[in-house]
């Protein structure tokens, strides 16, 4: 470990799904293994410990770079990691991963590989957001899927606010047609549970699972951590 280089702190929102939480792990893991020279640190917004604040405080004076494992930029990067890095000057935090073409990519091959074909509808299902931010990048996920398939892609949300998944589905549902979810979410867990249950007739995997983390996802997290760093990023070869 190098005590020069910042740390990387990855955090996560947290889940109570054994399934997701190894997920998560996993791609920690990988960034790990890729900056050998760089204390890669877990932490959590909420569910999980260690607390990204208890983190934080771990780390002390020295500096570090706090990566959102995170799809948008909703309440967990406007307050409790944004308010977490505030109380201590040497720390800061990056964009969270999405959205980007890496993600896209991903989600197109979810689709393919669940079965996708020209005559199906997709919707795109993501958590809900009341924060417009999040809304918005959501809204550009969706429209860069929509580019990519050539056919519209609305996004509906499972939560508390939002366009509800469920209504987006229904209205989407033609006879003869099946209605397929592009899972944007990051690992199984709650939310990802609460997809299979808006009468889609398929819902892809999370952009992680239980294979190997994506080295796209890998590449993203490394970038997100090297750029603000002030390193150069260069991809897994």
């Amino acid at each position: 470990m190098n005590g020069h280089l910042p740390a990387l702190v990855a955090c996560s929102h947290g889940t109570r799904s054994a399934a997701g939480a190894a997920a998560v792990a996993a791609l920690v893991s990988a960034v790990r293994d890729r900056l050998a020279s760089v204390e890669v640190v877990d932490a959590f917004v909420d569910v999980q410990s260690p607390s990204l604040g208890e983190v934080l405080e771990h780390v002390g004076r020295r500096e570090a770079v706090v990566v959102p494992l995170l799809l948008s930029a909703g309440y967990h990067v406007h307050h409790d990691i944004a308010d977490a890095v505030a109380q201590q000057g040497s720390h800061r935090a990056t964009a969270p991963l999405g959205p980007q073409p890496a993600l896209l990519e991903i989600l197109h091959e979810r689709l393919i590989e669940s079965g996708m074909t020209a005559a199906d509808t997709v919707v795109l299902g993501a958590s809900a957001s009341s924060d417009p931010v999040a809304i918005e990048s959501m809204s550009q996920m969706a429209s860069a899927l929509s580019e990519r398939l050539g056919r519209l892609v609305p996004v509906g949300h499972v939560g508390h606010c939002g366009t509800a998944l469920a209504d987006v589905v229904a209205a989407a549902r033609e006879p003869g047609r099946r209605v397929l979810v592009a899972s944007y979410l990051l690992a199984p867990g709650h939310f990802h549970d609460a997809l299979k249950n808006v009468g889609a007739d398929l819902v892809t995997a999370p952009l992680l699972d239980a294979r190997a983390p994506d080295g796209r996802l890998v590449d993203l997290v490394v970038q997100r951590y090297q750029t603000s760093a002030g390193l150069g990023f260069a991809a897994a070869g």
